[in-house]
């Protein structure tokens, strides 16, 4: 989520651009002397040029959150996958104790396929907006490329949990010669949610 504060600061700085611009037009001989110009420059390059970056970067900052992820309808059963009461589902096991961040739950485990991670990344970040827009959502929805083991790794590697559990083939998982998949099997299971018992958080109610 994004700080209330980081909005209304935006808002300012957008308010305080319009009223200058706004300024300016109206009265164009303020321009004319040596500050007058540069305040020109910087009323109409400048900070329409700040406003730009600062609406982009709480955009990015923002679209790391799980809200923003499931707010597309195509997604809202990978969302429902995080509560379903299976021991077996991994994200549902993550998510339901906390292992990871709820609020950024999508990012910290898909943070390869989103827009901040390398140009390929962030291309691919791209293509889903294309296809959600202006495309054609495909009948199943498919990772571009195979999970990597370093994305679970990027939590698991070191803990005493997983090099307990994992001693006898660590040094295989951290290469990529087995797949933390082949155990870990039923991730979202989308096509068997329905009549799934669902988990209910005492602490919260569920989205």
């Amino acid at each position: 989520m994004i700080p209330e504060i980081a909005l209304q600061s935006l808002g300012a700085l957008m308010a305080l651009t319009a009223v200058l611009l706004g300024i300016l037009t109206a009265r164009p001989v303020l321009a004319t002397s040596r500050m007058g110009r540069i305040l020109a420059f910087v009323v109409f390059f400048l900070l329409p040029a700040a406003c730009l970056w600062a609406g982009m970067t709480l955009h990015l900052e923002s679209s790391k959150s799980t809200d923003f992820c499931l707010s597309c309808h195509v997604m809202e059963p990978y969302g429902e996958s995080l509560w379903v009461d299976d021991a077996s589902a991994l994200p549902a096991v993550h998510f339901q104790n906390r292992l990871i961040d709820r609020d950024r739950a999508c990012f910290t485990c898909h943070t390869q396929y989103t827009m901040f991670g390398d140009y390929k990344a962030k291309w691919a970040g791209l293509q889903h907006l294309y296809v959600y827009y202006l495309g054609e959502m495909p009948e199943k929805i498919e990772l571009y490329e195979p999970y990597q083991n370093r994305e679970c790794l990027h939590c698991h590697n070191g803990a005493r949990s997983f090099e307990s559990a994992h001693e006898d083939y660590s040094t295989e998982l951290r290469a990529g010669e087995i797949s933390c998949l082949e155990c870990h099997d039923v991730v979202h299971a989308v096509s068997e949610l329905d009549g799934a018992e669902r988990w209910q958080d005492p602490l919260e109610s569920n989205p």
